[in-house]
């Protein structure tokens, strides 16, 4: 088996650039709309497949009959990924998520239709013909059918992840910052996960710990709590979070290595859609080529970086060998 499949959700990214992120009741300035793909999958698949175009990537979900739909086929193809399991939905818009990026913090906040994701299901996958060595799915609760509760692994999601490796096939997951704070749904799938990547947010809200004091500031020594929560569910190989200061790893020998963000210049960050599905493909990159934990979080670390360089989710990145020149002379934040 070889290369990697990418499942989940696929949507289009409406991005509105606004002049700040306005109270309630207030008005904000919209001084750009661009239209672009979005989702675990569009992201995922085609920053990795920007990164090595040698790796085969497949991509796997549901769209609408509709423009958006034929949208997101045709971009993926245009990189050359593998869309035999992109399956139309005839009830279903194309899912479709309004981001307001704010362009005094970078910051984005996204305004989510379901679609034509909420009918992907595990019957949807056929595993044992996908014939790849990794399995990336996201995210967990925005997958309406994969949240639902199964009376022997927990979620759908478990169950499916418990197929996928007795396919053979390496498995990893991503999950969204949900903001009716349901992690539990997460739980059951970290059994059945070999690498489980998230942001603080959702590691942190998985394992019932505060990731941030009132501060705002980063609680290092909670992320670490998280981790180690995650990893007691069943992780295989590693937990890894990350955030705006620095990446993560915990692995299955309970090494915890850390590895800062890279200090960009002033004016470089366009925007962040997608940062954290840059900083995914970096990873599966990493774990596909066998590198070490900290060469994993140095390369995704410079892959979000690629990503803040555009306003939308793909068209800052670059090939691997542009990142790993560009992480060898930037500097390193302190935290």
């Amino acid at each position: 088996m070889n290369g990697i499949a990418i499942a989940g959700n696929m949507l289009t990214d409406r991005v509105k650039t606004i002049n700040a992120y306005p109270e309630r009741q207030m008005l904000a300035t919209i001084s750009s709309v661009s239209l672009a793909v979005g989702g675990c999958v569009p992201n995922t698949a085609i920053n990795l497949a920007k990164i090595d175009p040698s790796i085969p990537v497949k991509a796997v979900g549901r769209v609408g009959d509709d423009e958006d739909g034929r949208y997101i086929i045709n971009e993926l193809r245009k990189n050359r990924i593998n869309t035999e399991n992109v399956l139309i939905s005839k009830d279903k818009m194309t899912s479709f998520s309004d981001v307001m990026n704010a362009a005094d913090t970078g910051e984005r906040t996204f305004f989510h239709y379901r679609g034509a994701n909420a009918e992907l299901s595990p019957d949807d996958i056929p595993l044992r013909k996908l014939n790849c060595r990794m399995l990336h799915i996201g995210y967990i609760l925005l997958l309406d059918t994969f949240d639902r509760e199964n009376k022997e692994y927990g979620t759908e999601m478990a169950r499916f992840l418990h197929s996928a490796q007795e396919a053979g096939i390496c498995t990893s997951i991503d999950a969204v910052s949900d903001s009716e704070g349901r992690f539990d749904k997460v739980i059951p799938a970290l059994g059945y996960t070999d690498n489980a990547i998230m942001n603080e947010i959702e590691g942190c809200g998985a394992a019932g710990v505060a990731p941030r004091d009132g501060n705002g500031a980063l609680i290092k020594e909670n992320v670490y709590r998280a981790m180690e929560k995650l990893m007691s569910y069943g992780v295989g190989q590693r937990v890894i979070i990350h955030c705006p200061e620095a990446g993560f790893i915990l692995n299955k020998s309970g090494k915890f290595t850390t590895v800062p963000s890279l200090c960009l210049p002033d004016g470089f960050i366009k925007g962040s859609v997608g940062a954290g599905d840059a900083f995914c493909a970096g990873c599966l990159y990493g774990i596909y080529k066998s590198f070490t934990d900290r060469q994993i979080l140095e390369f995704a670390s410079g892959a979000a970086a690629c990503n803040l360089s555009a306003e939308d989710s793909v068209s800052g990145m670059k090939p691997a060998e542009e990142i790993e020149k560009m992480i060898k002379t930037m500097k390193r934040k302190d935290i």
